[in-house]
């Protein structure tokens, strides 16, 4: 028993004088485990603001844990005297993640963007929205990709980072769209009534509104036309979309031109009538005779003058 005793008290003796070390340690790691928690659930919250952040909430949680147990366990071995493995620990994990980053940088990249444009909020689910020449609807938002749905039910899938380096265009931002539309008139019509006429229309239907103000402008002299251009503003948030309310305001616009008796132009041609005309010659030494075809003989000269 003496024997097994020294053999513990010689064992336990180094780990005894390691003991304020091991305390040290433990509670810096139970400190920053802790710290972990406390900012995940912080940055929780602040994810949260929006409607379709779940997946962003996940993955933050789960990086700033990670970076904060990491940070922990490299205090602790320096607490405990274990400085090269920490800076081993350290350098391992750079060269990995240098290792790492070449291999997916593509991956990291999307990534990246998609957790910055989650953080940002350009634009949320059912936004339309228009990136890197695809314009289209968004239907979903994920870490790698954004998926739009375009106007002819195409189904676009962009990289996070296209959208997040190119220019990003929101049409729906506030839910206000402006809609437009060209109208030819004739030359004999007046711009000013026609003008009254689609402004008046185009104020008089449902889910165009007041504020923007409806405006018809001149846009153009064309060859056979005056151009004249309608833009109205809609609230897609509210109500029916741009397409319908379009359609409605030019169906009104053209029936009040009609009733105002305007005329429609395009790029028309004109028709000619040619009739034949009775033309008088005079022959040699005689008085003058009609030639129905309106054509004067060969050899023949006209009246002299």
């Amino acid at each position: 028993m003496e024997r097994i005793a020294d053999i513990l008290a010689s064992a336990m003796g180094p780990l005894a004088g390691l003991l304020p070390q091991i305390i040290a340690a433990t509670l810096a790691l139970v400190i920053f485990a802790v710290l972990g928690r406390a900012v995940a659930l912080a940055a929780d919250r602040v994810f949260a603001r929006g409607e379709k952040a779940e997946r962003y909430a996940r993955l933050a949680r789960r990086v700033i844990r990670w970076a904060f147990g990491l940070i922990g366990l490299i205090l602790a071995l320096q607490i405990l005297g274990l400085t090269a493995v920490a800076t081993s620990l350290l350098a391992t994990g750079g060269l990995m993640a240098v290792m790492l980053g070449f291999a997916f940088r593509e991956i990291g990249e999307n990534l990246l963007a998609g957790l910055f444009l989650g953080l940002s909020r350009s634009f949320e689910v059912g936004d339309l929205i228009e990136s890197s020449g695809h314009t289209g609807t968004v239907r979903d938002i994920e870490l790698r990709h954004v998926h739009l749905r375009s106007a002819d039910g195409r189904d676009i899938f962009i990289p996070s980072a296209q959208i997040f380096r190119n220019v990003l265009v929101n049409f729906t931002r506030d839910g206000l769209q402006r809609g437009e539309f060209v109208v030819g008139i004739d030359y004999g019509d007046s711009p000013e009534e026609a003008r009254a006429v689609l402004h008046a229309e185009a104020v008089g239907v449902p889910h165009v509104l007041q504020q923007p103000p409806v405006a018809v402008q001149v846009s153009g002299f064309m060859p056979s036309y005056v151009e004249l251009t309608v833009h109205f503003w809609v609230d897609s948030e509210r109500g029916p979309g741009l397409p319908q309310v379009r359609t409605a305001v030019m169906e009104a616009c053209l029936a009040g031109l009609k009733r105002g008796g305007f005329t429609l132009s395009a790029e028309v041609s004109s028709a000619l009538s040619l009739s034949p005309v009775d033309v008088a010659l005079q022959e040699p030494g005689a008085g003058l005779r009609k030639n129905p075809g309106g054509r004067t003989p060969a050899g023949e000269d006209g009246p002299d003058r």
